[in-house]
């Protein structure tokens, strides 16, 4: 679990090798609850919602979160393509998630196939 997490931040910028579903997973469920975990906490000491900006801090701590999410998105982009070159498909895949509903649930199906003879290593 710990390995996988590293290696997803260790590899933030390669859209071109592969990872297994450990690496993909891991860090999904992983960031998910640091998120949960981070927004209360925040949430819960400026005493009202993470979007409201009401002063110079809130201010901050809305750069700050932007910040974040952006490092996050690129990493979980990432792992992505090498997710999807690991069943041996193009990283162009990932446009199927643009299609409402059914893209979705084919985008997570495809999350969930077992690594394949690849290509992309």
């Amino acid at each position: 679990m710990i390995k996988s997490y590293k290696r997803f931040w260790a590899n933030i910028f390669d859209f071109s090798g592969v990872s297994g579903r450990a690496d993909y997973w891991w860090p999904v469920i992983i960031n998910s609850i640091l998120g949960a975990i981070i927004i209360a906490i925040i949430q819960s000491s400026t005493g009202h919602s993470i979007d409201d900006i009401y002063n110079f801090g809130d201010l901050t701590v809305a750069w700050g979160r932007n910040l974040v999410l952006v490092l996050v998105w690129i990493a979980t982009l990432s792992v992505k393509f090498r997710r999807l070159h690991d069943t041996n498909r193009s990283g162009w895949w990932i446009l199927i998630d643009l299609v409402p509903i059914i893209g979705t649930i084919w985008f997570f199906i495809l999350m969930l196939l077992p690594s394949k003879a690849s290509r992309w290593k």
